[in-house]
């Protein structure tokens, strides 16, 4: 490897609170991968706005929010359990009924 850091390289210390926290190599390359996919996004970003290629306000914003969405709330991650368990039979379909009334009723 050359001295030479590329520009989404994480910085040295940020891989040394990685080590620090005690990560596997499979947790320590996915963190490695986000943080150079985020520093990738906000390039871009900055590369747009900077350009005045963004011409619409919006832009920018919805770049960043189609390619970094929110994971599913809570409410959204039981109700695919109850949908799931439905479909391979571990819930009757009444009780599947029952548990989704509730949980559409709790706000998000």
């Amino acid at each position: 490897m050359t001295d030479q850091q590329h520009p989404i390289t994480p910085p040295p210390e940020l891989v040394e609170q990685w080590i620090e926290q005690c990560l596997t190599s499979r947790q320590l390359a996915a963190m490695a991968f986000q943080a150079g996919a985020d520093a990738e996004l906000e390039a871009c970003c900055e590369w747009l706005d900077f350009q005045k290629l963004a011409k619409h306000e919006r832009m920018v914003p919805y770049l960043r929010a189609i390619r970094r969405p929110k994971p599913p709330s809570l409410k959204e991650q039981a109700l695919a359990v109850i949908e799931n368990s439905a479909i391979c039979d571990h819930l009757s379909p009444e009780h599947a009924a029952i548990l989704r009334r509730a949980l559409e009723q709790l706000d998000d």
